[in-house]
């Protein structure tokens, strides 16, 4: 049996805490903890993540900031794609599990270890977005998920605990959170089925944002090249800029919802999220494009970001698909630079403008639905006839029309 260290995925929830000392036992390895931070650990969450790893028997605990990473290598196409699951749900969370393990995978190699563990159960989409990713990136890892292959359930691991004298996580909510930089999402009984949303107390960044409402409020953001650059005058970078957008658009309800889609296993999910940066900045966006960008560009790059989406929630962004497709978004974001307008309410996000250097609009001399500064009548008149040929045809061939 090896003796390499095994690398555990580490949340310091219920399933990552048994694993630890589970493994140990089972197969006489040390395990290194690692957390990868891609969004919501504070430097207090950070310290009781070291703490509950160690003190449940990991040789060494390892918190990778990636939050810069998450924006560089996912964040930035999403946005230039408009990704919504379901024309609704910005993969939240999920987006980052490529990006995740292509880190744990790298911890392994500095660490000279065989073995990468994670904490999934066999019901959800997180064990087969981190195993085709670990798999694609070092098809010679051995990856262990304790919980789904023995069929461990949560009684059975808070025993285990209890029986060896460690400490067990946090109890008493009804909801399972998960945050990162992207946005929140939130599991609970309502969740199961179709009819009901959750409560209002188990909203994280909202939940007060309609019993105690703020008046209307106008902000600016700025775009470079599909960057977001500025809020509201003030340059900072794009993992700030979401972080403050998230405070100011959530104290709204923006970007709340429940989404019901197909999972990674075909089955049919529901989760409640709160998403406030991640639809402000792909609503503000998409205005943008629209200003900049030829009827053409969004067509094709509908489409594709489509695909995209489907690949980054199926756990594929490692795939060369998806860095051919970020070419193309890439690409497709030269000239989308500029500012946007628009005024929160509470549940309401309302675009008031755009302006842009390359704005498609300011170039025309005409101006549609008043004056043809590009064209003649007659022109126009030929090009009526000319569009209309094609239907005319269809006509006179159905014996209709002479």
């Amino acid at each position: 049996m090896s003796k390499d260290p095994i690398i555990l995925a580490f949340s310091g929830g219920l399933d990552t805490s048994f694993c630890v000392p589970w493994l140990k036992e089972t197969y006489g390895r040390e395990v290194i903890t690692a957390t990868v931070d891609t969004g919501g650990i504070d430097a207090s969450a950070a310290r009781a993540l070291e703490q509950r790893a160690m003190a449940l028997g990991a040789v060494e605990h390892v918190l990778i900031d990636c939050k810069q990473d998450f924006f560089d290598d996912v964040i930035r196409y999403l946005v230039a794609g408009n990704v919504l699951r379901g024309q609704a749900y910005p993969l939240c969370v999920g987006a980052e599990r490529g990006l995740q393990a292509a880190r744990l995978a790298q911890l392994a190699a500095e660490r000279n270890a065989t073995t990468v563990a994670h904490g999934c159960t066999a019901a959800g989409n997180d064990q087969v977005r981190f195993e085709v990713a670990l798999r694609t990136l070092n098809p010679g890892l051995e990856i262990l998920a304790p919980v789904r292959d023995n069929s461990w359930v949560r009684e059975e691991q808070l025993r285990y605990l209890e029986e060896h004298d460690l400490p067990l996580p946090a109890q008493g909510s009804d909801y399972s959170i998960n945050r990162g930089l992207w946005g929140i999402t939130i599991g609970g009984q309502e969740t199961l089925t179709s009819q009901n949303a959750i409560p209002e107390d188990a909203w994280v960044l909202s939940a007060e944002a309609f019993s105690k409402p703020l008046p209307a409020s106008t902000h600016e953001l700025a775009f470079d090249a599909g960057i977001p650059v500025t809020l509201d005058g003030e340059s900072m970078g794009p993992v700030e800029l979401i972080e403050k957008l998230e405070l100011l658009a959530g104290s709204y309800g923006i970007g709340r919802g429940i989404h019901l889609g197909d999972t990674v296993l075909g089955t049919k999910g529901r989760v409640a999220f709160e998403a406030p940066a991640a639809i402000t900045l792909i609503t503000a966006h998409r205005e943008l494009e629209k200003l900049v960008l030829s009827a053409q560009q969004m067509r094709v790059k509908d489409s594709l970001s489509a695909v995209y989406g489907d690949l980054v929630h199926e756990g594929k962004q490692l795939d060369l698909v998806c860095a051919d497709i970020e070419a193309f978004l890439a690409s497709s974001q030269q000239r989308v630079s500029g500012t946007v307008r628009f005024t929160l309410q509470p549940g309401n996000l309302f675009v008031e403008g755009t302006d842009s250097p390359h704005s498609l609009l300011a170039a025309t001399r005409g101006v549609y639905g008043e004056a043809a500064g590009e064209w003649t009548a007659a022109d126009a008149l030929g090009y009526a006839r000319i569009l209309s040929l094609p239907g005319s045809l269809q006509t006179r061939a159905g014996g209709s029309g002479s």
